[in-house]
């Protein structure tokens, strides 16, 4: 592929250096965030270009600028005859300042020990060497492009989620959008190239549209879609950890009496009796003999738990129900108003699947969680905290069983930070909040002031990809997702039409009926 010029090495007050050169552009293709070659003494320098600056000799003096304004006030409203005599403009130029990424070799970028030197032509980056050095691969995720070049962003499945992926950034950045495309691309992955399940908590119902039969109906026949409102957890399975989770001021004598009593149920269903629900726990702890003093507490705690709606006699989905391979279940939890009953099935679900992945009773598994920081939060008040532990673990130890997290949030600097720091890439949209930037920057090593400056400046779907799945950190505009969007991803305008035109159907009904 021909390299094309773009402009010439200069010297300036730092540099060339080892970690940066600047260079006047001479090809108006040159834009910022592009890749670049420097070549010097046999050696291609890339750079990143992080800023462009343009400059006009002319109007660096002081005179100049003084007898620029004294022609202007000369010849109010029109031409300034000093300008359309002097040749200001060809005193203009525009320089790109660039950091210094490596040396590329044959097989990847090492450390640039030599810089730049002055006068050394700028060229443009071959294509299949961005891939190469980005470390992008033929059958991988595509995400989307890179940005400025027209180079496909494929991601390895094991570089890019096996050591667990966080996508931040503010509210209509482009977050969702990108997940629905990450979502497209595992279920539609192939089973010869190793397919993963997808299970996804769904805060707002942001991604139902893929279960729209008649919109979507290539992804409709991989997706399930769960209504949390008809969740029902087995009350054998309210051991006493998931209960103090849910009811932190349960006394550790009430928790040991109640795992007692739950065993015993438990003996008689193997025995032949009927699974149990909370009113038979309740009468069977009311005809115990334990002290009234932790009776009356514990019977009450269990009547608390009724009021969530959440227990049954057997679960509903099972396990297997959920967790298939290349097959996206949602949880869909946007017609849930009370957050402990979000929390506890994410936990209860969460932690059976981790512990099923371990003794491998179910595929490997990507668990991604919309509003992370609202389920795992860095500090909570106590009984708030109730999914922040088995999101932690499976950040901690998920890696080595197949056990893949994606953490969304919009508010990093409420996010665990034992639950950040495991994620090894990130997925970063526009930021604007200095604490979270400093939050997501103490995580993440790889992120200096000069890529919170740019996560800054992104733009909707834009964003800096950093971490194990890629060689270098790259930007990357997202691409347009397949799946059509339903109501749920509406515009304010579209919902607003939608609904005036309910409201004009129905007084019309009205207005028969009163006729009539």
């Amino acid at each position: 592929m021909t390299q094309e010029v773009l402009g010439t090495v200069i010297s300036t007050f730092d540099g060339p250096s080892t970690q940066s050169f600047s260079f006047v552009i001479t090809e108006p293709k040159v834009s910022k965030s592009q890749f670049v070659i420097a070549k010097s003494l046999g050696s291609n320098i890339v750079a990143f270009v992080s800023e462009i600056v343009r400059a006009n000799r002319y109007f660096e003096r002081a005179e100049s600028v003084s007898e620029y304004e004294k022609q202007a006030k000369k010849n109010p409203g029109g031409q300034n005859t000093f300008l359309s005599e002097f040749p200001v403009k060809d005193w203009e130029y525009v320089i790109a300042v660039c950091n210094v990424m490596g040396v590329l070799t044959d097989s990847n970028l090492s450390r640039a020990n030599i810089p730049a030197s002055p006068g050394d032509l700028v060229v443009t980056v071959p294509d299949e060497d961005l891939s190469r050095f980005s470390g992008f691969v033929e059958n991988g995720l595509n995400v989307g492009k890179l940005l400025m070049h027209d180079v496909d962003a494929k991601l390895d499945l094991d570089r890019f989620l096996q050591k667990h992926l966080a996508v931040l950034g503010i509210s209509g950045s482009g977050k969702s959008y990108s997940i629905s495309v990450l979502l497209e691309e595992l279920i539609n992955r192939q089973a010869s190239q190793g397919r993963v399940a997808v299970v996804v908590f769904d805060v707002h119902g942001e991604y139902l549209n893929f279960a729209d039969q008649l919109k979507n109906p290539e992804f409709a026949k991989k997706t399930t879609v769960i209504d949390c409102s008809k969740v029902k957890i087995a009350s054998s399975k309210l051991k006493s950890r998931f209960a103090k989770e849910l009811i932190p001021d349960l006394s550790l004598v009430a928790a040991r009496e109640l795992d007692r009593l739950i065993h015993k149920k438990k003996k008689e269903m193997k025995a032949g009796a009927a699974a149990f629900n909370l009113l038979d726990l309740i009468k069977e702890i009311d005809e115990s003999n334990i002290k009234t003093n932790v009776k009356e507490p514990l019977i009450s705690a269990i009547l608390s738990l009724r009021g969530l709606r959440l227990f049954d006699r057997v679960d509903n989905p099972s396990i297997k129900q959920v967790v298939k391979s290349g097959h996206l279940t949602i949880f869909d939890l946007s017609k849930l108003n009370n957050q402990v009953k979000k929390q506890a099935i994410l936990y209860y679900f969460a932690n059976k699947m981790f512990e099923a992945r371990q003794k491998e009773k179910i595929p490997p598994f990507v668990l991604l969680v919309e509003e992370a920081h609202n389920f795992a939060k860095e500090k909570i008040a106590k009984g708030g905290a109730i999914s922040k532990s088995i999101i932690e673990t499976i950040a901690r130890e998920g890696r080595k069983f197949g056990a893949s997290l994606v953490l969304v949030s919009q508010r990093p600097v409420q996010l665990s930070t034992t639950a950040l720091s495991q994620c090894n890439t990130f997925m970063i949209f526009r930021i604007t909040n200095p604490f979270d930037l400093k939050h997501i920057a103490e995580s993440c090593e790889a992120i200096d002031s000069d890529f919170q400056d740019s996560i800054t400046s992104l733009k909707v779907g834009e964003c800096v990809l950093l971490g194990e799945a890629v060689n270098q950190p790259i930007f990357v505009k997202v691409r347009q997702r397949l799946v059509k969007r339903s109501s749920k991803g509406l515009s304010l305008a579209d919902i607003a039409k939608n609904y005036e035109n309910i409201q004009s159907k129905e007084f019309t009904t009205e207005d028969i009926e009163s006729f009539i």
